[in-house]
């Protein structure tokens, strides 16, 4: 079958955007969702090695933004698999060029997209519709001693959701703001 994954790039480097190329006919739909030899070249001889499912029941829900510092970090796949979302990430790689800028995507069960986030970025989303999915795939093996968060309310990212934040954790609620000595990760 010539099922393939079309490969975009983004304005930040090595942050993709991945469609899946969709054979449709009579009987439904299917389409790739990971090949090793095409994600070869972005993959860089890493291996995936944990796959997540995460259900999130409320419209207006966040979740994140999370990473993992050396030497656990990852990268990771983002697919929604029902519902809506927007999938935001911020780059907080070390002397990159747009450390700290923060990129946007909508990914749902109609667009089929998914994300390809390298080490580096933390990685958030807000649902915007009730009842949603996702699958992430995962690099590394988390851990949660190299975890670390970023505050989606913290005034230096200056994000603007689209909608009210109805639920988040407390966790993620009360991780730190970005310190002035912040100079990003080392990957």
């Amino acid at each position: 079958m010539g099922n393939k994954l079309n490969i975009q790039s983004t304005n930040f480097d090595d942050l993709y955007v991945i469609e899946p190329i969709v054979n449709q006919d009579d009987r439904g739909s299917f389409f790739r969702v990971f090949c090793e030899n095409e994600l070869k070249d972005i993959l860089n001889k890493k291996t995936i090695k944990q796959i997540n499912h995460s259900i999130t029941s409320k419209k207006g829900t966040f979740r994140g933004l999370h990473f993992q510092y050396v030497p656990d970090c990852e990268v990771k796949i983002v697919k929604c698999i029902k519902g809506k979302v927007l999938d935001i990430v911020v780059d907080i790689r070390k002397g990159s060029k747009t450390f700290l800028q923060t990129y946007f995507i909508e990914l749902s069960e109609q667009n089929r997209k998914m994300i390809y986030i390298p080490e580096g970025f933390a990685h958030g989303f807000q649902t915007l519709e009730d009842n949603i999915e996702l699958l992430y795939l995962h690099t590394n093996i988390y851990s949660p001693n190299s975890e670390g968060a970023l505050n989606i309310k913290d005034p230096l990212l200056n994000i603007q959701l689209p909608l009210d934040i109805i639920e988040i954790s407390q966790r993620d609620e009360e991780h730190d703001f970005i310190s002035s000595n912040f100079k990003g990760i080392e990957i």
